[in-house]
């Protein structure tokens, strides 16, 4: 405890003399906008595939991508600009009761981050458990709409109806030029609990009752918010006053610790070379403030006997997040006494492709899992 303790003061430090305290831009109202939902999907295709940084998408920047949406281009000219963009579809949970989405939740200087709300078709009785969706795509990539595709889409549609209601939340994603980090991505992710918190009445959800669940960057940030405690890594002021609580956690193919680079050498190189730490650090770190702030985003320095239960997922093939990162959680939880248990999937790379025999528990088994391990902490 005595540790934690230590961390937690270099961490402050470490914020504090970065400048990476929050803004207060007051409580956002609780309502759905048409303002921000296209804009946030054409604004994250374009970080991810505009290249060149020319604010438009040529098929020259990703053959594959331009196959699947170069039909938008309406004018011909080979390039797709935010007009044509506009025709980016949107996915969204196959959910049997109400929705609420494009919730914007927090302004930032850089951009404004949403929420989308769906509900399981019961009562509209207030104090229903959520589950809190961070999605993927190295906290560079993604969006919420990730909730709606695929396994996330099964997943989210078990829970909605054991009667947990779903919220799959928006993050600023990392900058290349390093104005936004991985902290902030956590700092969002936290910052909506908050907001949660503040209209739940309203939402008719217990702040006091939230699961987490995410893959690979998301599975990290699943971890963050839910063994973090609330009073830390505060974002908005506005939103920090309003307490929330988690209770069990589900990690997909996450990481849980950046300061051992050697958990993400699958192959043990030596020639290994760090790949996230230029998404935890900005340009401006001072080499002083570098240990402190790795040991901020690993999810294993929050570990303790009073921690919340987290199930981690872990495919044996995966090269992006090996399986490593679920045997060194283990291993630390069960030297502080938390409540962690790791599934090891054979076969499985990252997204549990298949790597020379089928992946072994299936995909519906692994689904099976993840709704189970939660719903048994109701």
């Amino acid at each position: 405890m005595r540790d934690m303790k230590k961390l937690n003061l270099i961490l402050l430090v470490a914020a504090a003399s970065l400048g990476w305290c929050g803004r207060a831009h007051g409580l956002e109202p609780l309502k759905e906008s048409n303002e921000g939902n296209q804009k946030d999907a054409i604004n994250r295709f374009l970080s991810r595939y505009d290249k060149d940084g020319n604010g438009t998408f040529e098929k020259a920047e990703d053959g594959k991508t331009w196959s699947r949406n170069g039909k938008l281009d309406k004018n011909k000219d080979g390039k797709l600009d935010r007009e044509e963009l506009a025709g980016l579809g949107l996915t969204y949970v196959d959910s049997p009761g109400k929705q609420l989405r494009n919730v914007r939740f927090k302004r930032t200087e850089t951009e404004d981050v949403y929420l989308d709300f769906y509900y399981p078709d019961v009562d509209e009785s207030n104090g229903k458990p959520v589950v809190i969706y961070t999605h993927g795509g190295g906290w560079a990539a993604g969006s919420r709409h990730g909730a709606g595709n695929a396994s996330f889409n099964v997943v989210h549609g078990a829970l909605l109806k054991k009667g947990f209601c779903v919220v799959s939340v928006g993050y600023r994603l990392v900058k290349k030029d390093g104005e936004t980090a991985m902290r902030d991505c956590v700092i969002d992710a936290k910052d909506a609990l908050c907001f949660i918190s503040a209209y739940r009445k309203e939402l008719g959800i217990d702040p006091m009752r939230i699961y987490t669940f995410g893959d690979s960057a998301g599975g990290h940030l699943s971890q963050m918010v839910l063994l973090s405690p609330p009073d830390s890594l505060k974002g908005d002021p506005e939103l920090a006053k309003y307490p929330y609580k988690t209770v069990a956690g589900v990690s997909w193919y996450g990481p849980c610790d950046f300061e051992k680079t050697d958990l993400f050498n699958h192959d043990d190189r030596e020639n290994f070379r760090d790949r996230f730490g230029p998404r935890i650090l900005k340009p401006d770190t001072k080499p002083e403030d570098k240990l402190a702030l790795y040991r901020e985003m690993g999810p294993v320095n929050y570990l303790t006997k009073e921690s919340p239960p987290l199930l981690m997922i872990q495919g044996d093939k995966d090269t992006t997040i090996p399986v490593k990162h679920a045997y060194h959680m283990q291993e630390k939880a069960k030297a502080v006494g938390a409540p962690v248990e790791i599934l090891i999937v054979k076969n499985a790379g990252h997204n549990w492709r298949m790597v020379d025999a089928e992946i072994d528990p299936s995909r519906n088994q692994i689904i099976d899992r993840t709704v189970r391990f939660l719903v048994d902490h109701l």
